[in-house]
C-alpha cells in the first residue's frame, strides 16, 4: 500500500511541474486610466470568467466608456499570447480581472473669460489574466467511457512523461492547421468543410495523418497537388526536419452519419440566420437517410436572438447513453453568431454491439 501511495505522489508531482514548465497564463496591466475604479469594475464583473471571442463580443456592444480601454488590453494580451507563446485565440479564457484605485490627479477646469476652477480626476490600475484551457479542461469527454468497446483513440504514439503535454499541443497544432487550410481552399456553398476525424499515428521517423472525409473530391477538384501543398504547410508550420509526413485522405460512404460533419452543417445555417428548428429537423432527415438509430441534437445560448440563453434539444429515435456497449458517435461544435457563441452537441447512435 505504502508503494502505490508513492507512485501516485510522484505521478502528481510529474504532473505538476509539466503544468508548471508550460506556459499558458498570459498578464496584462494597464495604470494610471484616468476613470474611477467603480466604473472599470463594473465592466470587468461581466467578463469575468468568460472566453476571449466573447468578450470581444460583449465590450463592442456595451455604452460604457470604460470598455474602450479593457477592450485595448485584452486585445494586445490575446496578441503577446499568439505570436510570443504560440496560443491559440479560441482556448483563452479570462481567469482574473481586478481594478485598484490609483492617485487622484488634481487638474483645472478651463471656464469663460479665462477663468478656471480646480477638479480632481481619479486614476485606476486594471489586471487582466487570460489562460489557455485547451490542455487543462477537466469536462469528461463523452466517448471516453467507451474507449476499448466501441471507440477507438485518434491519436496513436508513445512518450515519456515529461513530453506527454509537448505530444498533445503538436497534434493540436496539426489538427487546426489542416483545418484552417481545408476551410480556404473548400469549394462549397454551405461552409460545410467534411471533415470528420483526423487521427495521427507518430513513430520515431515517420508521422501518418489520415483525414476522413465527407466531400474529399471537393477538395482535390481542380488541383490534384493539393495533398502536396498541405503537406508542405504542415511541416513549415511544425518545423519536422527529421521525420517525414505522410498525409493520406480516405472517404466516408455516408457523411452525414458521422455527428462533426451534421454540427458544421446546422453551424452553417445558424450563420445564415435559419430557424434552429428548421435547421435540426433538416440534420434530423439527413440522417436518417444514413441509416442511423437515433440521434438527439443539442443547441445552447442565445437561441434566436433572445436576451435570455437557454437549451433546446430534439430527439429521434433511441439514444442508450447508459449502455457502454452501444455505439454512440458524439461532437461539440461552437459556433459564433450575430448574437453570441452558439454551442451544439450531436449524440448518434449507430449499433449495438
Amino acid at each position: 500500500m505504502t508503494n502505490m501511495v508513492r507512485n501516485k505522489n510522484k505521478d502528481l508531482e510529474i504532473r505538476k511541474r509539466e503544468k508548471e514548465d508550460i506556459k499558458t497564463e498570459v498578464y496584462a496591466l494597464s495604470q494610471s486610466i484616468s476613470m474611477s475604479a467603480h466604473k472599470a469594475r463594473r465592466v470587468l464583473d461581466q467578463i469575468r470568467g468568460r472566453s476571449y471571442q466573447e468578450t470581444l463580443m460583449i465590450l463592442e456592444l456595451m455604452p460604457y466608456r470604460a470598455c474602450y480601454p479593457i477592450f485595448k488590453l485584452i486585445y494586445s494580451a490575446a496578441a503577446n499570447a499568439k505570436h510570443n507563446m504560440g496560443l491559440n485565440e479560441e482556448y483563452l479564457v479570462i481567469i482574473k480581472a481586478t481594478v485598484n484605485e490609483d492617485t487622484t490627479v488634481k487638474k483645472l477646469k478651463p471656464r469663460a473669460r479665462g477663468r478656471s476652477y480646480p477638479i480632481k480626476r481619479p486614476t485606476c490600475h486594471i489586471n487582466i489574466v487570460l489562460k489557455d484551457i485547451s490542455l487543462y479542461e477537466e469536462s469528461v469527454v463523452e466517448n471516453s467511457i467507451r474507449l476499448a468497446t466501441t471507440q477507438g483513440h485518434h491519436s496513436l504514439w508513445f512518450a515519456q512523461p515529461k513530453n506527454y503535454s509537448k505530444g498533445l499541443q503538436e497534434d493540436q497544432k496539426i489538427r487546426e492547421c489542416i483545418k484552417n487550410y481545408v476551410q480556404k481552399n473548400m469549394r462549397i456553398s454551405s461552409g460545410v468543410e467534411g471533415i470528420a476525424r483526423i487521427e495521427i499515428q507518430k513513430r520515431i521517423d515517420l508521422i501518418q495523418i489520415i483525414i476522413h472525409m465527407g466531400f474529399p473530391k471537393l477538395l482535390v477538384e481542380g488541383k490534384p497537388r493539393r495533398i502536396e501543398e498541405l503537406q508542405m504547410n504542415v511541416q513549415k508550420e511544425l518545423n519536422y526536419v527529421n521525420r517525414k509526413l505522410n498525409i493520406t485522405i480516405t472517404r466516408i460512404t455516408k457523411p452525414y452519419g458521422h455527428p462533426n460533419i451534421l454540427a458544421e452543417f446546422i453551424a452553417g445555417q445558424l450563420r445564415n440566420r435559419v430557424s434552429f428548428r428548421k435547421a435540426i429537423k433538416k440534420a434530423i432527415e439527413l440522417t436518417e437517410q444514413a441509416d442511423t438509430k437515433g440521434i438527439q441534437v443539442q443547441i445552447a445560448g442565445r437561441i434566436d436572438g433572445k436576451e435570455i440563453a437557454r437549451v433546446e434539444w430534439i430527439r429521434e429515435g433511441r439514444v442508450p447513453l447508459q449502455t457502454i456497449r452501444a455505439k454512440i458517435d458524439y461532437c461539440s461544435y461552437r459556433v459564433r453568431t450575430i448574437y453570441g457563441v452558439l454551442g451544439i452537441k450531436i449524440w448518434i447512435f449507430v449499433d449495438e454491439e
